[in-house]
């Protein structure tokens, strides 16, 4: 069964919307392993939703990052320092989920929160053009 385009990408937002909601208690609690990995989808959900507004689906986490760099950040629609944000966030959910004796600090996972803030905030403008 299909989905309406316009569904489907406010329904991704509104993933990336409550990640970010769940980064931020996670952070609160000092939960800092659940924060990065909330960091990531926030970031993953959001380029979904471009995607699909760029007619690009694929389950894949490694191929849409590939296709985000190939057709955003090599065209310099965005930044290379938004691309390397996304980045980091998919590295750092690889190692925080199957590595083991990896820490994350209170004061790196802050930092990495507001980059994906401002991450998804230009996201969010280029879905809405």
């Amino acid at each position: 069964m299909g989905y309406d385009k316009d569904a489907l990408i406010k329904y991704r937002k509104e993933r990336s919307a409550e990640s970010i909601q769940e980064a931020k208690l996670a952070i609160e609690n000092d939960m800092l392993f659940n924060a990065e990995n909330r960091i990531y989808y926030s970031i993953y959900y959001i380029v979904s939703a471009l995607a699909i507004k760029n007619n690009f689906s694929t389950s894949k986490h490694s191929q849409l990052l590939g296709w985000f760099n190939m057709n955003f950040v090599k065209k310099k629609v965005v930044s290379t320092e938004l691309g390397k944000i996304y980045y980091s966030a998919f590295e750092k959910r690889q190692k925080g989920d199957y590595e083991d004796l990896k820490y994350f600090t209170r004061e790196e996972v802050n930092n990495d929160f507001l980059k994906m803030l401002e991450f998804v905030e230009f996201i969010e403008k280029l879905i809405s053009e």
